[in-house]
């Protein structure tokens, strides 16, 4: 099994790396994912007999590697839950993208709907039926003209979380992510040049506020 990198555990919450091309949580490919890691990780540290449990808060794609908590208790699962939804958990991102961004920071906003079937997701209008409002703000911190095109380094901050949602977004602005093969950034033998390098949120129990930060 893959070892596991934990950067912050207490009795309520568990803070870890996830690797690129590592799935979050089960899928249809049956590889090893994240989810089932960190169970194990408990399980065999704390020797837990039966099912451990482990609430699963938020994802990364399979493609994208970067900080991610879970929750050890269902108390703990709601209440970071609530945070994602009321926007007080902050995600950012660093990505390589391939393309110049239109401006140095921008706010942007598309309305998404995932193809289940072929696992893309597309913009579309706002008055579309499975419609979501995706919303981002992008900030460029370098851009290397020497390469055609250009290579753009960007921080995003995420807004709302969105399946595919920075990858759709970029590929928008004819900048998507490099690597990634799916939305124009290149092809399937890179790896995808986007990594959750920080994340911030308030501690289920203790209140007190949690900030994490991983460079690639």
């Amino acid at each position: 099994m893959e070892q596991l990198d934990v950067i912050y555990e207490d009795n309520h919450i568990i803070v870890v790396i996830k690797p690129q091309n590592v799935p979050t949580m089960e899928d249809s490919s049956k590889d090893l994912d994240l989810l089932s890691m960190v169970k194990a990780y408990i399980k065999e540290k704390y020797n837990k007999p039966g099912n451990v449990y482990v609430g699963l808060v938020h994802r990364l794609d399979r493609p994208t590697g970067g900080i991610m908590v879970f929750a050890k208790t269902s108390k703990a699962a709601s209440r970071l839950s609530a945070q994602i939804q009321d926007g007080t958990m902050k995600k950012e991102y660093l990505t390589v993208l391939k393309g110049q961004l239109p401006l140095k920071t921008k706010k942007i906003v598309n309305y998404l709907k995932k193809d289940e079937e072929n696992n893309i997701v597309k913009i579309v209008p706002m008055s579309e039926e499975g419609a979501k409002k995706a919303e981002l703000i992008f900030e460029v911190l370098e851009t290397d003209f020497s390469q055609n095109p250009p290579l753009t380094l960007a921080k995003i901050k995420l807004l709302t979380g969105r399946s595919h949602q920075i990858r759709v977004q970029m590929a928008a602005l004819k900048a998507p992510v490099f690597g990634d093969w799916k939305y124009g950034g290149e092809t399937k033998k890179q790896n995808l040049a986007l990594w959750a390098y920080k994340l911030e949120f308030v501690h289920p129990t203790t209140k007190q506020k949690m900030s994490f930060k991983v460079i690639p």
